[in-house]
């Protein structure tokens, strides 16, 4: 592929607004999860929240989108210029030829299960004042990126489950080399709602406590929310317009191995084809890649499966480790969490390390699974999403001005 260029990108997670407060935590290995105190949760478990969600404010004409979920949206878009940095692709560009293309697993469905809770006593009828296409519909969050920013571009949401914002690099990128834009808003957003705090419960992959990805004695997941979001771009002509240390998006990989409904495939099949074809996009090989940062959901059956994959494809010597231990498993919105992340790494020369894992599983093992992070002058990183029924996403991230 052509590779493209992520001109900005951000991150707004349960370590705070913005690059910077994730970048801190990533480096001090400080974890933003802690027990559970969302709405009428009462089994015990560690989220990743983030915080006075309930005091953002969403602009006089957009009111119709008020939700949790795009709130935390508008948080996410008004962090590290990321918000001003697309108004000027607008201005380059025009605004049809901006495009939204985002991730979320559940958009804003908390928002039906209150009003749920204030229908009418006599005829069920939800409350007036709800509005579904805006707010739990799954498009709401793409609409309403599009309508804060007065966006003329198509627009799309996927919604593959853990993989979506992952995918939707694969997306703006096919938009980009059609010649159908000049530039796309990608990321994810997802945020806490009970039917995903009790779905994942029913199938028994929440933990009582902090998630452990990748260790012997993990027992589950820790669900978060976020806000993740880049602009994407094509390279310039002039390749020496480049600025020093610029990350492009270089290969994509996406499966769909449809093994089971929630589980993966024992092998990780589907991960090591996404992976493989990911590599061969980028004209890359395993020996390539400096960083992967994993899936690493902390459930058994995840962990084994991916594990095996990566060393199915990689060996046993390529740094890796999985970054949910710090911010939860935010569904939706974590690869876009997770491209960040990788950007970060490249920018800022090291692989961060893995909150709250104390040793790697001996049945996983060997892998060179950071516990800690390492300082190492990067080239490229791989970024891993897994969604349920199969649904994989590998994506190459590379630092501009470096060979193979």
């Amino acid at each position: 592929m052509n590779p493209i260029l992520l001109t900005h990108y951000t991150a707004t997670t349960c370590l705070g607004v913005g690059n910077a407060a994730l970048l801190q935590a990533l480096r001090s290995m400080r974890s933003g999860l802690a027990p559970c105190d969302f709405d009428t949760v009462d089994f015990p478990t560690w989220t990743g929240k983030v915080a006075d969600l309930e005091n953002v404010r969403l602009p006089e004409g957009l009111q119709h989108y008020d939700c949790r979920n795009n709130r935390l949206a508008q948080l996410g878009l008004q962090a590290d210029g990321f918000a001003d940095a697309v108004r000027q692709a607008m201005q380059r560009y025009g605004a049809d030829r901006v495009a939204v293309v985002l991730g979320t697993s559940t958009a804003g469905i908390y928002s039906t299960e209150l009003a749920y809770r204030m229908r009418d006593a006599e005829t069920g009828a939800l409350p007036s004042d709800f509005h579904y296409a805006e707010t739990h519909n799954t498009f709401s969050v793409g609409a309403f990126v599009k309508d804060w920013f007065g966006l003329q571009g198509p627009a799309e949401v996927v919604s593959t489950a853990c993989s979506s914002s992952a995918k939707v690099f694969a997306s703006a990128a096919r938009l980009l080399q059609a010649g159908l834009v000049d530039a796309v808003v990608v990321g994810g957003v997802d945020t806490l709602c009970l039917t995903t705090l009790y779905g994942f419960r029913s199938l028994g992959l929440t933990s009582g406590q902090a998630c452990r990805p990748y260790d012997g004695a993990r027992d589950g997941l820790s669900i978060g929310e976020a806000a993740a979001f880049a602009l994407v771009e094509r390279l310039p002509h002039d390749a020496q317009a480049l600025p020093a240390g610029s990350v492009l998006l270089t290969g994509y990989g996406e499966t769909s191995d449809a093994h089971h409904m929630s589980a993966p495939h024992p092998e990780g099949a589907g991960a090591q084809a996404a992976m493989q074809a990911a590599l061969q996009m980028a004209g890359l090989q395993p020996q390539h890649i400096g960083y992967i940062n994993l899936h690493g959901t902390a459930t058994p059956s995840n962990d084994l499966a991916e594990g095996r994959a990566v060393r199915a494809v990689f060996g046993t010597d390529t740094p890796c480790s999985s970054t949910k231990g710090f911010t939860g498993h935010t569904l939706g919105a974590a690869g876009g969490v997770e491209a960040v992340v990788c950007a970060l790494a490249l920018t800022q020369g090291f692989a961060p390390g893995s909150a709250g894992t104390q040793a790697l599983d001996p049945a996983i093992a060997p892998l060179r699974y950071l516990l800690q992070p390492e300082d190492l002058p990067l080239q490229h990183a791989l970024s891993n999403s897994f969604g349920f029924g199969g649904s994989n996403c590998s994506l190459v991230f590379s630092r501009a001005g470096g060979a193979a």
